[in-house]
This record gives C-alpha cells, structure tokens and sequence, in this order.
C-alpha cells in the first residue's frame, strides 16, 4: 500500500481559508477560489458581491461559512447556537463553492426539496437548520434572524454562478467504484495512525486554532465531533468526499490521489462506532425505509442484509438486490 500524507482529512482548506482565522473580515471576503478556468471549473470572485444592503448580508454569509464558531459557536459574539467549534467550510469547503467537496453553489436553486432523513420536503433555512443541529449539535437558529437570512442571501449570491442546466463540474462529489470486500476499520486504523493522527491527534480530538475560537483540524469522533446522524457518518459519503479532498497536500482537483478502496478504510476507522463515541449516539433519522442510504447501518432495513453489511459493505449485493426489485439504491 502506498504511503499517505493525509494532513486535515476534514478541514484541510485551500490556503486562504487557513489565513482566514487570523486577518479581518476584509481580507478574508475578497479571497477568490484557488479553481482555474482553464480546466473549466467555476471561479468565484467575491471582489464582486455588490455594495449594498444585500451585498453586506451575502458578505455576513460567507463570514458565517468560514468562521461559523467564531460568530455562532458556544462562545460565539453574535450567538450561542452551536455545541461544537467546527465551521461550515470544514467540510464544504471554500465557503461551499469548492468543486467535489459538498459544493454548494446549486442548493438556492434546489430547495426546497425531500430528504429522506425527515422523510419531507424542507426549505433550504430548514437544511441549513438540520447542520446546525447534526453536525453542529447545536439549536436551530431563527428562521427570520440575521445569521439565516445572511446563510441564504449568500447562497443565492454563489447560484448565480451556475449555468441555467444546473449543470457544472464539481457540483458533486467524486463517485466510488466499489471494491468486492467490505471496508476494513483495521486498516483505516494503520492509514491513520501513521498519516492523519499528527493533526487530528491519536485520540481524534482535532487541533484549536491560536485563539481557541474554533478548529485548524476539527474532531472526527468524542463529544464534541459531529453527530451519528450526519451525512459524515456514514461510510460511502466520507469516502466520497475523502476522495475528492485529501490529502490536502497531495490531492488536486478533479483528480484523487487516495485509491477508492484507501478512501473507504480511512472513513470506516474513523466512524467505527465500537471504538470512537459520539455526541448523541441515539440520533435514529429515515423513518421511510425506501429512502435509506444502503450504508445508513441502523435498522430497520427493506432488505435482510446485517446492520454491519450496510455500514461498512461489501455494497455490491446490497445495490444488486436492490436493483433486482426495481428499487433506487441511495448512498
């Protein structure tokens, strides 16, 4: 197996969002993408977001993506909302305009829209609301207060960015070609002893930054981690996301440095639940088994594959089956 330097495996952002903890607000809003034209990805120029009222609340916005503890946290100087310090852009990154990493430029377009997590339809403050509460912990913020119309003005600021189709290159993450065997937390725990635990620490409890007001390299397990029902969670998700991002040093866009198969051990080590607690350990979501994730590992299932199968695989089976009844398998 080939040796991996995975540096920050969820908050190892771009250069200007690692400067951003330590300079004023200024500096930090007219940061562009690091995403070249030339290989036709989106470039975002926030020099451009307009001098106005809704200028100002789209600026707020983006603050709020970058340094969400600062503002929100549980010291936070405009509210007390969140029960951890981790910030929105750990994981979509770049303020959520970075392409394969749970871009964001295309949700004010796509909400509202059902999830089955709630096995609704929500509106976007609503999906906003559940991250704060999922992989936040922490309380829903005011429907018509300032922080969420700032979230909102922002992401409909980024949608004009996208073409009319909807259709541009990174709006998802990077699909994982499934290997034959299931995941193996064994070996995620070698692939992270050796690479991840210098930044995020032998026991997963990330690094602070200099003032403490969030993290450099956030907690992947421990109380103040996110939460069981977090996209993060689950395996074939942060495999996805592991693949298209880290290591934040070695991977470039587009193109993935760590093997599907590496992606896959890395996440089941880092969610394997009989050795790492979480906060809210009994946070149960999918009440519609149809709209289930195949590797969402909480019963009850519509098929008769194991608890364990459906966490950590092999997914293979699990999609044929589910295909053979004419079912969508979701992940």
């Amino acid at each position: 197996m080939k040796k991996i330097i995975l540096i920050g495996l969820f908050s190892a952002l771009p250069i200007v969002v690692f400067n951003s903890c330590n300079t004023s607000n200024s500096q930090t809003l007219v940061s562009k993408t690091t995403v070249a034209d030339d290989e036709g990805y989106i470039t975002i120029d926030t020099s451009k977001i307009p001098d106005d009222e809704f200028g100002k609340s789209v600026r707020y916005g983006r603050e709020l993506m970058m340094k969400t503890a600062y503002y929100i946290g549980p010291n936070g100087i405009n509210g007390k909302y969140l029960g951890n310090k981790m910030n929105c852009t750990n994981c979509h990154q770049d303020a959520g305009t970075k392409p394969y990493a749970f871009n964001l430029m295309s949700s004010h377009d796509n909400y509202p829209q059902y999830r089955g997590r709630e096995n609704k339809v929500l509106t976007l403050a609503e999906r906003v609301n559940n991250c704060v509460m999922r992989p936040h912990s922490g309380k829903p913020l005011p429907l018509d207060g300032k922080e969420m119309v700032a979230f909102l003005s922002y992401f409909k600021w980024i949608s004009k960015f996208v073409p009319k189709d909807g259709d541009f290159k990174g709006a998802k993450n990077l699909e994982i070609e499934f290997p034959d065997v299931a995941a193996s937390p064994e070996r995620g725990k070698a692939l992270f002893t050796e690479n991840c635990a210098r930044c995020h620490g032998n026991n997963g409890e990330g690094q602070y930054n200099a003032d403490k007001s969030g993290y450099t390299y956030p907690p992947l397990w421990g109380n103040y981690a996110y939460q069981p029902g977090s996209s993060m969670h689950r395996v074939i998700k942060q495999a996805q996301w592991l693949k298209s991002n880290m290591p934040y040093d070695k991977v470039t866009i587009g193109k993935p440095y760590l093997t599907d198969a590496e992606a896959l051990d890395i996440a089941a080590y880092v969610n394997d639940d009989a050795i790492h607690a979480r906060p809210n350990p009994k946070t149960l979501d999918y009440p519609n088994k149809m709209g289930k994730p195949i590797d969402y590992a909480h019963s009850p299932f519509i098929d008769n594959f194991s608890a364990e199968q459906h966490k950590y695989g092999p997914y293979k089976p699990i999609i044929a089956y589910w295909k053979k009844n004419g079912w969508k398998a979701v992940y």
